[in-house]
Protein backbone atom coordinates (compact mmCIF):
# COMPACT_ATOMS: atom_id res chain seq x y z
CA UNK A 1 0.00 0.00 0.00
CA UNK A 2 1.44 3.36 -1.06
CA UNK A 3 0.50 6.65 0.57
CA UNK A 4 1.56 10.10 -0.54
CA UNK A 5 1.27 13.24 1.51
CA UNK A 6 -1.44 15.57 0.26
CA UNK A 7 -3.56 12.80 -1.28
CA UNK A 8 -6.73 11.42 0.29
CA UNK A 9 -6.29 7.94 -1.10
CA UNK A 10 -3.82 5.08 -1.03
CA UNK A 11 -2.68 2.87 -3.88
CA UNK A 12 -2.34 -0.90 -3.77
CA UNK A 13 0.12 -1.73 -6.55
CA UNK A 14 -0.73 -5.44 -6.35
CA UNK A 15 -4.01 -4.59 -8.12
CA UNK A 16 -2.06 -3.75 -11.29
CA UNK A 17 -1.78 -7.45 -12.15
CA UNK A 18 -5.56 -7.79 -12.50
CA UNK A 19 -6.27 -4.34 -13.96
CA UNK A 20 -5.38 -4.96 -17.61
CA UNK A 21 -3.60 -1.67 -18.14
CA UNK A 22 -6.34 0.94 -17.76
CA UNK A 23 -3.73 3.64 -16.99
CA UNK A 24 -1.93 2.82 -20.27
CA UNK A 25 -4.99 2.63 -22.50
CA UNK A 26 -8.18 4.51 -23.31
CA UNK A 27 -8.59 7.99 -24.69
CA UNK A 28 -5.74 9.62 -26.53
CA UNK A 29 -3.41 11.68 -24.37
CA UNK A 30 0.17 12.68 -23.74
CA UNK A 31 2.83 10.53 -22.11
CA UNK A 32 5.57 13.07 -21.59
CA UNK A 33 9.23 12.07 -21.47
CA UNK A 34 12.23 14.22 -20.61
CA UNK A 35 15.66 14.16 -22.24
CA UNK A 36 17.16 11.80 -19.63
CA UNK A 37 14.29 9.33 -20.06
CA UNK A 38 14.68 9.49 -23.84
CA UNK A 39 18.42 8.84 -23.50
CA UNK A 40 17.84 5.76 -21.32
CA UNK A 41 15.26 4.39 -23.74
CA UNK A 42 17.49 5.05 -26.74
CA UNK A 43 20.34 3.18 -25.06
CA UNK A 44 18.01 0.33 -24.13
CA UNK A 45 16.83 -0.07 -27.73
CA UNK A 46 20.29 0.77 -29.16
CA UNK A 47 18.82 3.43 -31.44
CA UNK A 48 20.14 6.75 -32.60
CA UNK A 49 18.33 9.96 -31.76
CA UNK A 50 16.65 10.34 -35.14
CA UNK A 51 15.47 6.73 -35.45
CA UNK A 52 14.19 6.60 -31.87
CA UNK A 53 12.35 9.88 -32.33
CA UNK A 54 10.72 8.78 -35.57
CA UNK A 55 9.58 5.44 -34.14
CA UNK A 56 8.49 6.39 -30.63
CA UNK A 57 8.08 10.15 -30.09
CA UNK A 58 5.82 12.99 -31.13
CA UNK A 59 6.40 16.66 -30.44
CA UNK A 60 3.83 18.48 -28.31
CA UNK A 61 4.73 22.14 -28.10
CA UNK A 62 8.22 22.24 -26.60
CA UNK A 63 7.94 18.73 -25.11
CA UNK A 64 8.04 15.15 -26.34
CA UNK A 65 5.36 12.54 -25.76
CA UNK A 66 5.51 8.82 -26.43
CA UNK A 67 3.44 7.86 -29.44
CA UNK A 68 0.24 5.89 -29.10
CA UNK A 69 -1.20 3.02 -31.07
CA UNK A 70 -4.80 2.12 -31.76
CA UNK A 71 -6.05 -0.43 -29.25
CA UNK A 72 -9.53 -1.83 -28.76
CA UNK A 73 -11.90 1.17 -28.84
CA UNK A 74 -9.20 3.74 -28.12
CA UNK A 75 -5.46 4.01 -27.81
CA UNK A 76 -2.53 2.56 -25.89
CA UNK A 77 0.98 3.75 -25.19
CA UNK A 78 3.37 2.55 -27.89
CA UNK A 79 5.13 0.48 -25.20
CA UNK A 80 1.96 -1.22 -23.91
CA UNK A 81 2.16 -4.98 -24.47
CA UNK A 82 -1.31 -5.74 -25.80
CA UNK A 83 -0.99 -9.50 -25.26
CA UNK A 84 0.28 -9.38 -21.65
CA UNK A 85 -1.68 -6.16 -21.02
CA UNK A 86 1.17 -4.43 -19.22
CA UNK A 87 4.09 -2.08 -19.76
CA UNK A 88 6.89 -3.55 -21.87
CA UNK A 89 9.41 -0.98 -20.53
CA UNK A 90 8.28 -1.01 -16.89
CA UNK A 91 11.78 -0.50 -15.41
CA UNK A 92 12.35 2.44 -17.78
CA UNK A 93 8.86 3.95 -17.73
CA UNK A 94 8.70 7.75 -17.64
CA UNK A 95 8.21 9.75 -14.44
CA UNK A 96 4.63 10.48 -15.49
CA UNK A 97 3.92 6.76 -15.35
CA UNK A 98 5.91 6.15 -12.16
CA UNK A 99 3.92 8.79 -10.28
CA UNK A 100 0.49 7.50 -11.33
CA UNK A 101 -2.07 7.66 -9.65
CA UNK A 102 -0.64 10.44 -7.49
CA UNK A 103 -1.26 13.30 -9.91
CA UNK A 104 -2.61 16.63 -8.68
CA UNK A 105 -5.22 16.37 -11.45
CA UNK A 106 -6.87 13.45 -9.66
CA UNK A 107 -7.36 15.47 -6.47
CA UNK A 108 -10.32 17.11 -8.21
CA UNK A 109 -11.23 14.42 -10.76
CA UNK A 110 -12.14 11.49 -8.52
CA UNK A 111 -14.62 9.86 -10.91
CA UNK A 112 -11.97 9.71 -13.62
CA UNK A 113 -9.45 8.24 -11.17
CA UNK A 114 -11.95 5.58 -10.08
CA UNK A 115 -12.55 4.67 -13.72
CA UNK A 116 -8.82 4.45 -14.45
CA UNK A 117 -7.42 2.77 -11.33
CA UNK A 118 -8.82 -0.19 -9.41
CA UNK A 119 -5.97 0.05 -6.89
CA UNK A 120 -7.07 3.17 -5.04
CA UNK A 121 -8.76 3.25 -1.66
CA UNK A 122 -10.01 6.48 -0.16
CA UNK A 123 -8.77 7.27 3.32
CA UNK A 124 -11.25 8.07 6.07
Amino acid sequence: MILKEGFKYSFDESKCESCGGKCCTGESGNIFVNQEEIKLLREHFRLGELEFGERFLRKVGFKFSLKEKEFEDGFACIFFDTKKRNCSIYALRPTQCKTFPFWDYFKTHKKELEKECIGITYLS
